[in-house]
């Protein structure tokens, strides 16, 4: 049976799935209960310096974008950091550590830029008895425009700087939780490494505003009439958090960089994603505000069953994904496929034909009876069909074999040759 434990950065967990800095993380009360219901740790929410609380907003603080059946896609969010006493974060974290000792305990940290703040909210967290820090260089509202947040995140310099900083000043484990509101996420987490960053998390939340109320003409969540942009975050950002998790895997400069992946996950098979394309744990948020902290169970179970059925442990998940992640001017470009209509399956909607028609390359016929079939010598397997088709497995992409006729270019299906090679290319040899 797979071994779900975990030990990321040299940080022990029980299984691999911890809940993000955010409002589930916000007090002791919240985590113990995430603990009973079985989560291997948490990141708790981002503590600041000492001083008068932060103060948050005390009208809406969520937004949300919904699919056709009201679920939950993304949550857009002004809340700031912790606003409660910094004295009483750390009495409650140190309590917490210490009745659940086999927990993973990180704890967020942000404060100005500048040295002594760092190593003195460093040496105030001490003996907690946490696990870890991850520096909050993410949040994209409120405490950006005070010089924290994201506004350190979109500066590598800055990244540098303070990561040297905290592992100057402190024993525990450093993550550095990385904002995607950047051009090239490569470049900040270049920079943690050179800091001496045992690990970078990502992703943060996404600048955003998720809607307009049409009556008030204002931004939602709406406070007394007025707007501000906010974080998003939800099961809508999970694309593009993969995408750069993917590519810091990747990448010559970070590769071998652990990652802990952040960004929409709502199932097991969300968690295993990440984990192929390189994060070794997940972050989770949005799930557990949506279906409470029990929905951890079924990501333990079906992660278990998952691995138990390929045989393989947790490591060997780790990754497996990156190697087939290349650049697209390293695609086959002889690789060809069809899409093929089951007829069986087919529930005559008509959103194919519909959607190849009007949007495509009129690839789908209509027959007498609503039949739809393909016309083979007009597909390019742009796999548009296969999308907006409602029922599972009723329109597929039937492989040309080699050597196989591809009736719409007249071309035979080739070996494997990509656009660096191809004689369109006025770069490749072919071209010369």
């Amino acid at each position: 049976m797979a071994d779900l434990s975990s030990n990321f950065v040299g940080i022990k967990s029980p299984n691999p799935f911890w809940l993000a800095s955010a409002p589930p993380t916000d007090k002791e009360y919240n985590v113990r209960r995430a603990f009973q219901a079985g989560w291997g740790g948490v990141v708790w929410k981002t503590l600041g310096a000492e001083g008068p609380p932060v103060v948050n907003v005390n009208g809406p603080r969520y937004g949300a974008i919904y699919g056709a059946d009201r679920r939950l896609l993304g949550l857009n969010n002004i809340e700031l950091i912790t606003d409660r006493p910094l004295e009483v974060n750390l009495r409650e974290i140190k309590q917490v550590k210490r009745d659940y000792p086999d927990r993973a305990l990180i704890i967020s940290l942000m404060v100005p830029c500048d040295e002594d703040s760092w190593r003195t909210i460093l040496m105030q967290i001490e003996d907690t008895g946490a696990d870890g820090v991850e520096l909050n260089f993410g949040c994209p509202h409120g405490m950006s425009e005070r010089g924290m947040g994201s506004a350190v995140g979109q500066v590598p310099d800055y990244i540098e700087m303070v990561t040297r900083w905290v592992k100057q000043y402190s024993r525990m484990p450093c993550i550095v939780k990385l904002t995607p509101n950047i051009t090239d996420v490569r470049k900040p987490a270049e920079a943690a490494k050179r800091g001496g960053a045992d690990a970078v998390s990502l992703i943060n939340t996404i600048n955003s505003i998720t809607g307009v109320d049409l009556d008030l003409f204002a931004p939602e969540p709406t406070i007394d009439g007025k707007g501000a942009h906010g974080g998003y975050c939800g099961p809508a950002v999970k694309p593009i958090a993969l995408n750069m998790v993917a590519e810091i895997a990747r990448s010559e400069e970070t590769r071998g960089l652990p990652i802990s992946g952040i960004g929409g996950i709502t199932t097991w098979r969300d968690a295993a994603e990440f984990m192929a394309l390189g994060a070794g744990n997940v972050q989770v948020c949005t799930a557990a505000m949506t279906y409470g902290f029990k929905v951890v169970q079924e990501m333990i179970t079906g992660l278990h069953d998952y691995l138990d059925s390929h045989e393989m442990q947790l490591s060997d998940l780790v990754g497996r994904a990156v190697p087939n992640v290349t650049n697209w001017n390293q695609l086959n470009l002889n690789y060809v496929t069809k899409a093929v209509i089951e007829q069986d399956l087919c529930i005559k909607c008509g959103r194919c034909y519909a959607a190849c028609e009007d949007t495509s390359h009129q690839a789908i016929a209509m027959k007498p009876g609503r039949v739809f079939e393909v016309i083979e010598e007009e597909c390019v397997a742009c796999n548009l069909c296969v999308d907006v088709c409602p029922v599972e497995d009723c329109i597929t992409m039937r492989e040309l074999e080699p050597g196989e006729l591809d009736i719409r270019t007249g071309i035979k299906r080739g070996d494997y040759a990509n656009w660096t090679t191809h004689p369109n290319n006025p770069m490749s040899k072919a071209a010369e």
